[in-house]
């Protein structure tokens, strides 16, 4: 049995223990939440969680005492020495309010409280997912916390979660392995502090210490809003920035409400992300910015290093040119074996791209460049690209990916053989790429059109066939994702800047709305206009981690599509705000490269993934250097 409340033009349902089943749309009429099935069960229900204490840790479900009311419940949790009331009302907002209190004869620390908010962001297909499932886009920032809900079509209205009184400082994920996979990003939990198993994370967990009678409380109140700036008009921060990455040397401007105490701005001659604080004597908030390098010192560093630790100069033939993963921590190179997201070939290539842009602007040892350039296109030839154009998943596997071909098209593109793009692009369509979204595929082809006129029927053809799709895209690796919206817009953006009148501008806008929905505005530069993105710590770091990955490198596609998007399908106001985003995401990817040339391919940021602390950066350098390829060519369009 479930009991109803309304919620604004929405409804929410509880079970018979007090907990949120479900939170109905007001449009929709599907709930926001997961639902029952082989990944959620009651047991995460909305509102139940967890404590871990000096004096024990539970897991709270059913409540020790329920009073219903007219307008909601309350609820009371026993938990060893500490007791958890909950109280939830509903009408035009959701107001909860929780308090854990001590109950023993002394003195108690709270390591760690998790509150269960299970929000429906997964993909079981591109048309259920925009139709269906929500972003949740969170910032545990103190006092200033928010979580904001979007529909996946970037539709009104989306449900906005704010702190009224207390402080929240993480977020982490449960249910996040092989077995749930990379189409559902797993269970989130807020907390007013993680410290028990990240105490590093996000700026620092405090410790709760509660004396013998004592509490802690925290509130926080939930209403529909049409867009995100329309739920954001209705709060307070105590501290925020317009933009939080500039140069060392650079002053960033922080913005503090009149009760807030903080600086008014920052600066920084050391290269790295900062925590800058405010309060007003009764509550603290966070934010994190970034100071960086010149882009042409980040990139020469790295080039440096690639070239010095990442080849696999061991080896007796071509594959010594190659460029695989690298371990930070132990200064190894890595084998892949069958994990071939580990191999030498793949996503390794955008380090030979990295190489390619490095020389085309002039910067690096020019003669060392080219001669580690055609040393990897030795190995590409001999042991990847066919004399058809088929290219291989790596040296040791011939199986194809289509991914590939379009990124081994723009090297040799690049090393000014267009034929054997060509040939490679035309054996991409012969095996169905017309099907299939690969990255950099539209502004390839418009630039292959020039040699071969064919491509702009490959162009044609291809942008077609995505929009009699609509919005049952087919399935790639993951079953719906930002690598799948952004690389669409960018076809879409190709075929119609090469033929204008055979592309609606319609059905350009009216999607450009599912990228931007995967992204918010969070007060963190890892955070700030960077798509959400979960999987990809698993299949591409160390530590095999499964979690938000920000920012991961992809996010640059979505920079891409901002940066070229036809400014006159939007307003002057839409344009600088693309602009805005485009450039905050070119530089938010620069705190991946470190000072002595080398990288991460992954920072995990939730504070733990399945109750293993998290909120750290993989150790392997493996396929990040495509940020700095695609912050290159953007240049012009994204001042560094």
């Amino acid at each position: 049995m479930r009991e109803t409340f309304a919620f604004g033009s929405g409804q929410v349902e509880l079970t018979q223990d007090g907990a949120v089943a479900a939170v109905l749309h007001p449009v929709r009429k599907q709930s926001m939440l997961l639902v029952d099935g082989p990944v959620h069960d009651p047991a995460r229900y909305w509102g139940k969680g967890f404590v871990i204490s000096s004096s024990g840790s539970h897991r709270f479900d059913a409540p020790d005492f329920t009073r219903w009311r007219q307008t909601g419940i309350d609820l009371l949790y026993r938990m060893g020495n500490l007791e958890l009331r909950v109280g939830r009302r509903f009408g035009e907002h959701w107001t909860e309010t929780y308090e854990v209190r001590n109950i023993a004869d002394e003195a108690t620390q709270i390591g760690s409280l998790g509150i269960s908010t299970p929000y429906r962001d997964l993909y079981t297909s591109s048309r259920e997912s925009l139709n269906t499932a929500v972003h949740a886009h969170i910032w545990t920032g103190g006092a200033d916390s928010w979580v904001w809900a979007q529909p996946m079509d970037g539709s009104g209205p989306g449900l906005g979660l704010q702190l009224t009184e207390g402080e929240l400082w993480a977020y982490s994920v449960e249910s996040r392995d092989a077995d749930t996979g990379s189409n559902i990003r797993g269970h989130l939990y807020l907390h007013p502090t993680d410290h028990a198993r990240a105490p590093h994370a996000m700026g620092g967990q405090p410790q709760l210490v509660l004396q013998p009678g004592e509490s802690h409380r925290w509130t926080w109140q939930l209403a529909w809003h049409e867009t995100l700036e329309a739920f954001h008009a209705t709060r307070q921060p105590l501290i925020d920035a317009p933009t939080l990455a500039a140069e060392v040397g650079e002053s960033l401007t922080i913005q503090l409400a009149d009760r807030a105490k903080g600086p008014s701005t920052i600066t920084s001659e050391t290269p790295g992300t900062q925590y800058v604080e405010a309060t007003d004597g009764t509550v603290t908030s966070r934010i994190n910015v970034l100071f960086h390098d010149p882009l042409r010192t980040i990139v020469e560093r790295r080039v440096r290093f690639v070239l010095d630790h990442q080849r696999p100069v061991e080896l007796p033939d071509s594959r010594r040119f190659s460029f695989v993963p690298y371990d930070t921590d132990t200064g190894l190179r890595v084998l892949a074996g069958a994990w071939r997201d580990w191999s030498d070939a793949r996503e390794r290539i955008g380090t030979a791209l990295l190489l390619q842009a490095t020389r085309g602007n002039g910067w690096g040892d020019r003669e060392e460049l080219d001669e580690a350039l055609a040393g990897y296109q030795q190995f590409v030839s001999e042991y990847l690209v066919s004399e058809d154009g088929t290219v291989a998943d790596d040296s040791l596997h011939p199986n194809v990916r289509l991914y590939n071909f379009p990124w081994f098209a723009r090297f040799f593109l690049n090393q000014g053989d267009s034929t054997t793009a060509i040939r490679i692009i035309d054996r991409y369509y012969e095996l169905g790429g017309t099907h299939f979204l690969a990255f950099d595929l539209g502004p390839l082809l418009r630039e292959l059109a020039k040699v071969d006129p064919r491509m702009r029927t490959h162009l044609a053809e291809h942008a077609q066939t995505f929009l009699d799709y609509g919005d049952d895209l087919p399935p790639h690796e993951v079953n719906y994702e930002q690598s799948m919206v952004a690389p669409l817009l960018e076809l879409l953006i190709a075929a119609h800047q090469e033929a204008p009148d055979s592309i609606d501008p319609n059905e350009l806008t009216r999607r450009l709305p599912w990228l931007t929905a995967f992204a918010a505005d969070q007060p963190d530069v890892r955070l700030r206009h960077i798509p959400i993105r979960h999987w990809d710590g698993y299949w591409f770091g160390l530590l095999r981690q499964w979690g938000d990955v920000y920012p991961h490198y992809w996010s640059i596609l979505s920079a891409a599509v901002y940066l070229t998007w036809p400014r006159d399908l939007v307003t002057q106001a839409e344009a600088d705000q693309l602009t805005t985003a485009g450039r905050a995401i070119l530089q938010a990817n620069l705190v991946n490269f470190h000072q002595d040339g080398s990288a991460t391919c992954a920072f995990v940021y939730p504070s733990a993934v399945n109750n293993r602390p998290a909120h750290h950066a993989d150790p392997l350098a493996n396929d990040q250097d495509w940020a700095l390829v695609y912050a290159l060519r953007l240049a012009n369009a994204a001042t560094m």
